[in-house]
């Protein structure tokens, strides 16, 4: 079963220097995919044409700017005019999918409240683009080391957000490093999310190094993976403890063979 690596080249190629750079590095290493943060400061232009020239997809991006949505209060306005800022860089980059984050928790609001909040303004999403082609993707962050207030810390939330959205332009990235990180089992999380799950990114548990430099034993999570059925990208979102060429490799020798 083919697994597609994305290289994020917010994190890695840095060496190369400018985002077209990177991604030409990426490309000369051997991806044919990559994914990126922020696009909103970036040159759309001459990343599609570097993309262009070296036959590499960008797989995903994020929605800008980042707005605590759970908040009452939060300005929705500006929240639904930087979604439809972000397609419209999605399409010139042929960027297939957008991220769009959950939010931090809100003492004041009961937990079920907040979720029933996301989840309505994630299928405003829906509706607004509806003619964009373009998928969005929602994903849980842990709490306990990188994302402390997440509120979506689990990733059943995620899961039943996307079902409760009710689009099949609406799914989950399932980030396995956030995952493992709050003890959830793989195996389990991507059976029971199968239906919902579009995308996920991987790093090494504990410390978000590249594979190889924590404790996961990544062959048995690559069998995990592709015996759950999942079949598509695997976004390369880890801090490389070396040099890019080194940190990438022993990942990309496992899912070659």
């Amino acid at each position: 079963m083919a697994l597609t690596l994305a290289a994020n080249i917010d994190l890695l190629f840095t060496e190369a220097g400018d985002v077209p750079a990177r991604l030409h590095a990426a490309a000369d290493s051997g991806f044919t995919a990559v994914e990126l943060w922020t696009t909103s400061d970036r040159d759309t232009d001459a990343v599609h044409r570097a993309a262009s020239e070296r036959g590499v997809s960008v797989t995903a991006i994020s929605a800008e700017p980042r707005i605590n949505i759970a908040f009452p209060d939060a300005n929705l306005n500006a929240y639904y005019d930087g979604i439809a800022r972000t397609v419209e860089r999605a399409i010139a980059l042929e960027c297939p999918r957008v991220l769009v984050s959950g939010a931090t928790g809100y003492l004041r609001m009961k937990r079920s409240e907040q979720l029933k909040r996301v989840t309505e303004i994630f299928a405003e999403v829906i509706a607004r683009t509806e003619d964009s082609g373009v998928t969005f993707m929602t994903e849980n962050f842990n709490i306990r080391v990188d994302h402390p207030g997440a509120l979506l810390d689990r990733t059943r939330d995620a899961v039943q957000i996307a079902r409760d959205v009710g689009s099949s332009r609406f799914g989950v990235l399932y980030d396995l490093y956030h995952s493992m990180t709050e003890a959830e089992d793989p195996a389990t999380e991507l059976a029971d999310g199968h239906d919902v799950i579009c995308y996920l990114q991987i790093a090494d548990v504990p410390g978000r190094g590249e594979p190889g430099s924590g404790n996961v034993q990544w062959p048995t999570l690559l069998d995990v993976i592709r015996a759950s059925g999942y079949d598509g990208t695997i976004g390369l979102e880890f801090y490389p403890t070396t040099a890019t060429e080194t940190a990438i490799r022993y990942i990309q020798k496992l899912v070659s063979t």
